[in-house]
């Protein structure tokens, strides 16, 4: 799964995948994109949302910084704990945010410093362009790319679930998923959304 922290919907659908992980034989490697980056030549955002924008670079700067330190499976915990904050405690995204999450876990606080650097924005792009790319159509977060039983993922957008899905349900959404990512020609579900994210 390829998420911002940020993005209230990624978390959702992050929890329901680590939902998946206890009542299906699966195991979810978390992967960083930017909606900054995203977003950043897009003409006619509403001003709500750029101002919504402006702080997501520093986290995914810093979330990259340390997979290259420790390694991709360091994600799963930052972003636990990133996310705990953000979308849970309403933690403002800032220096002291970095610093909080890297000494739970017991990682370089000098890694905070990548938020306001451009050092790790190759890295970045790369890892953004792995999730996006094969999805098209320029999609966002969540992004999740489904092994197929030929060896080969199929990568989508979503899904978008609020509530977060618990226990059998969360199995069952993941079967519905991996059952239409294997249909070939499929691309598309979808219906509009009638509330805000309740964050799980």
């Amino acid at each position: 799964m390829w998420f911002d922290p940020k993005c209230p919907w990624a978390w959702n659908t992050s929890r329901w995948l680590l939902e998946v992980e206890r009542v299906r034989d699966v195991r979810v490697r978390f992967h960083v994109m930017s909606l900054w980056l995203l977003n950043r030549d897009r003409e006619g955002l509403e001003p709500w949302y750029e101002r919504w924008l402006s702080d997501t670079l520093g986290p995914v700067r810093v979330l990259i910084a340390a997979e290259q330190k420790y390694g991709t499976p360091m994600l799963r915990e930052l972003y636990t704990a990133f996310g705990n904050r953000i979308h849970h405690d309403k933690a403002p995204i800032d220096r002291e945010l970095y610093i909080s999450v890297l000494s739970e876990l017991g990682v370089a606080v000098e890694l905070a410093d990548a938020a306001e650097v451009t050092d790790y924005d190759d890295a970045l792009s790369l890892s953004h362009r792995a999730g996006l790319d094969p999805m098209g159509e320029d999609l966002g977060t969540p992004a999740v790319h489904v092994p197929g039983a030929d060896g080969r993922s199929s990568a989508f957008f979503g899904p978008v679930v609020s509530p977060v899905p618990r226990g059998e349900a969360a199995g069952r959404l993941w079967d519905g998923m991996v059952l239409v990512t294997g249909t070939p020609g499929f691309f598309e579900l979808k219906r509009g959304r009638t509330e805000s994210p309740r964050v799980g």
